[in-house]
């Protein structure tokens, strides 16, 4: 069924399909030797037109952990991009060398132009402050896998929710899930778009409601899904000192919260998370980054139609 296709957006994908994908991610913790060739001679693009750690070298080591290979570009500045090249036209070249392009892009919408000229199934691996959809799969499988379920669930959102593509990504998938309600921390001047309560949340009848202190909420919450507060997005300096402080999650809030609680970062973090909770037992986003490969495994093996 996802044999061939693209993925822009999680909306790209069905709850089955989403499921589907989950499933086999599983598998693959439990017995990645099983996998190891099932897409052999099959290549891989990465083009990261914007600087990425964990999303390309994820991408990059899911491929050479199903036995395919992989190449393609970390900065932009090394291609044709800089000579005038279009995004179409570097597109229809390279797809005609591989088997599946996982492209990041800072502009909003560039995935789906991708896709527009492509030969071969375009992954978006970040556009802008649009979509990350191979983020939220990596999330699913995280929940899922420590969880039990991504069903019935009190999720809060923490951080930068009006620019946060992980966030945006999130959410729309897991509304899509029965029982789900959200928590939304953050200032108001980085609170949820309106887009996403007019568009998924209201339409959907998912419960929500919007708070500025995560101590007033932690308690309730079996996910906390941090981001980092930006201070660039801020008009005023002062603001920003008044607020940075109170989304810095550490041990006393982290003891007002269930034992079960995950928490959960796309990454990278700067002081949002102190070090200190590292150990415990409930800080999820080291373990995050693992689940994120399999699920990138899961994907291309199925886009690919190795399995």
């Amino acid at each position: 069924m996802l044999k061939d296709r693209h993925l822009i957006e999680p909306g790209d994908l069905s709850v089955s399909e989403i499921n589907e994908i989950c499933s086999l991610a599983e598998q693959m913790t439990v017995d990645p030797i099983s996998f190891q060739e099932v897409c052999r001679g099959k290549i891989l693009a990465t083009l990261f037109f914007e600087p990425s750690t964990r999303t390309r070298l994820s991408f990059e080591a899911a491929m050479l952990h199903l036995g395919g290979t992989v190449e393609g570009f970390a900065d932009a500045s090394y291609t044709s991009s800089t000579k005038g090249e279009t995004l179409a036209d570097t597109i229809r070249v390279v797809s005609s060398y591989v088997d599946v392009i996982a492209m990041r892009n800072p502009k909003e919408g560039a995935a789906l132009l991708a896709s527009k000229y492509s030969s071969c199934p375009i992954i978006n691996a970040g556009d802008g402050g649009h979509s990350h959809p191979t983020q939220t799969l990596t999330d699913l499988v995280t929940i899922r896998r420590l969880l039990g379920s991504y069903e019935g669930l009190t999720v809060g959102f923490c951080g930068d929710l009006k620019f946060g593509r992980t966030v945006h990504s999130l959410t729309q998938a897991l509304s899509r899930y029965k029982g789900n309600k959200f928590v939304f921390i953050s200032p108001k001047e980085l609170c949820v778009p309106d887009y996403l309560v007019k568009n998924v949340l209201e339409p959907n009848g998912v419960e929500y409601r919007t708070v500025e202190r995560m101590e007033d909420v932690i308690g309730e919450l079996d996910v906390l899904y941090m981001t980092r507060v930006q201070k660039e997005r801020f008009f005023n300096e002062q603001d920003y000192i008044r607020l940075k402080d109170s989304y810095i999650l550490d041990k006393e809030k982290m003891k007002m919260a269930k034992s079960h609680m995950i928490v959960l970062h796309p990454l990278p973090r700067v002081n949002e998370i102190a070090p200190e909770v590292d150990d415990d037992p409930r800080a999820a986003y080291f373990k995050q980054v693992k689940f994120g490969m399999y699920a990138r495994m899961a994907l291309i093996s199925k886009i690919t139609g190795c399995l």
